[in-house]
């Protein structure tokens, strides 16, 4: 019985020998897509040919070259990447407030979340993405267009897990803290915002992805700027090493502003105690 405990006593690695892990499963997978896409080195019963599995995946050496010569060589990216990490940044922004803000309205307001709950439910079922060329039409094929798909993709997310953060305040709280006289801003201040921010944040890290689609969805429509742009004109020639560069170009740069998210998350949750405390007490 004991040496069963013991084996599922699972220890967490240090960081340093975590983020040793970390990469080499990342090293591991470009040697294996080097491996996979390298003529010579495919095994013949996976593709017809050496080239077939580089046409379709791209090859780690050219990506890589693509993304050198955008950052240094040329120098050409910067301008796409700032109009769709611009776009990105507004949308994640817009749609969390308005998120934040409907979500505390509706979870303090039982009768106006009743009226509009099948709305709202309807609104969340359809699939957003179609929307982006009616946004095309209202606001052209500028930012705007690009930011409001954005923000369609990130409201309901953060918009539900707040309201569900605000619904789950325990009533033994609220009851003890209406007996010391508090007011409906100090409960909210001191009450339904704590309880609703580990939510928000937890929505927040899953909203980021969703304002990098939106951006690039909007871009791929209509645009003659941003690294959507970029990836459509390369799949057009069939440039597929161009178009996985733009993927991990956008990838790199979602882990960035997720890891943002993160620290702003570790600043603000500071009294909340860790899982380990938690579990010692």
């Amino acid at each position: 019985m004991k040496a069963t405990t013991r084996m599922w006593n699972f220890v967490k690695p240090r960081q340093g020998n975590l983020r040793l892990w970390q990469a080499g499963l990342l090293v591991a997978v470009f040697v294996l897509w080097y491996v996979l896409t390298r003529p010579g080195l495919i095994p013949p019963f996976l593709f017809e040919n050496d080239r077939q599995a580089a046409f379709f995946f791209g090859e780690p050496l050219q990506v890589f070259g693509r993304i050198w010569a955008w950052f240094v060589t040329r120098g050409d990216i910067y301008q796409h990447l700032w109009v769709t990490l611009l776009e990105t940044v507004l949308a994640f922004v817009i749609g969390t407030a308005l998120g934040l803000g409907c979500g505390l309205w509706l979870a303090l307001s039982p009768l106006a979340a009743a009226i509009t709950e099948p709305y709202i439910k309807a609104l969340n079922s359809m699939p957003r993405v179609i929307l982006a060329p009616i946004f095309a039409v209202w606001f052209g094929l500028g930012l705007a267009s690009k930011v409001a798909l954005g923000v369609t993709l990130v409201f309901f997310i953060v918009f539900f897990n707040v309201y569900q953060g605000v619904k789950e305040v325990s009533t033994v709280v609220l009851a003890n803290v209406r007996m010391l006289g508090a007011s409906p801003r100090q409960l909210l201040r001191h009450v339904y915002l704590p309880s609703a921010t580990s939510w928000v944040f937890s929505s927040l890290h899953t909203s980021v992805g969703l304002a990098f689609v939106g951006a690039v969805v909007g871009e791929y429509l209509g645009s003659s700027r941003g690294v959507g742009y970029l990836i459509l004109q390369a799949e057009g020639s069939f440039d597929i090493n161009t178009v996985m560069a733009g993927i991990l170009v956008l990838t790199v740069f979602a882990l960035l502003l997720d890891g943002a998210v993160g620290t702003l998350e570790t600043r603000l949750m500071k009294w909340q105690p860790k899982t380990g405390e938690t579990a010692k007490l």
